[in-house]
């Protein structure tokens, strides 16, 4: 995939800055969404010029996938950029493009959704599992201390044969 060379906007503090944005934005238009959504909640990070690829992928992207990816960016936008996301996605849900409009109203229903159906993170907790007491139904032979008895349940083992 051909995308032209992102213009650096003056905010980037240095040339690290500049290429972590151009990496993410590459890794935003990729095939697979796995890659293409970890880069948009990357960005989602980034403020604005985050906002302004995740905006540009959502208007501009070629497929569903990179809008979908972006959708899920601007939704999981953070800090100050976070009401300027959600006004970027009603937009987008107003658009007279079918894919934009589709994949931005899907993104205004997840989050208008009340807190009670959101996903609930799983997570393990150690230590937190019930330790129950085993009962051991075998027989036991009594263990001899004075006997000269060689076996499994005696103290003074000797060796097998």
């Amino acid at each position: 995939m051909n995308l032209e060379k992102r213009k650096p906007t003056g905010r980037e503090k240095d040339q690290a800055a500049i290429d972590l944005l151009d990496e993410l934005r590459l890794k935003l238009y990729n095939d697979n969404s796995s890659v293409a959504r970890r880069a948009a909640f990357n960005l989602s990070w980034m403020q604005e010029d985050g906002l302004e690829i995740l905006q540009e992928a959502l208007f501009h992207g070629r497929s569903r996938r990179v809008k979908y990816a972006a959708c899920y960016g601007l939704r999981n936008m953070h800090g100050r950029m976070k009401k300027a996301a959600y006004e970027v996605i009603r937009k987008g849900a107003e658009s007279s493009t079918r894919d934009i409009s589709e994949v931005c109203r899907a993104a205004v229903i997840l989050l208008n959704r009340p807190a009670s159906q959101k996903a609930k993170p799983k997570h393990r907790t150690a230590g937190r599992v019930q330790i129950r007491e085993m009962r051991d139904n075998r027989q036991r032979r009594p263990i001899s201390h004075t006997g000269t008895m060689h076996g499994r349940y005696n103290s003074d083992r000797g060796q097998r044969r």
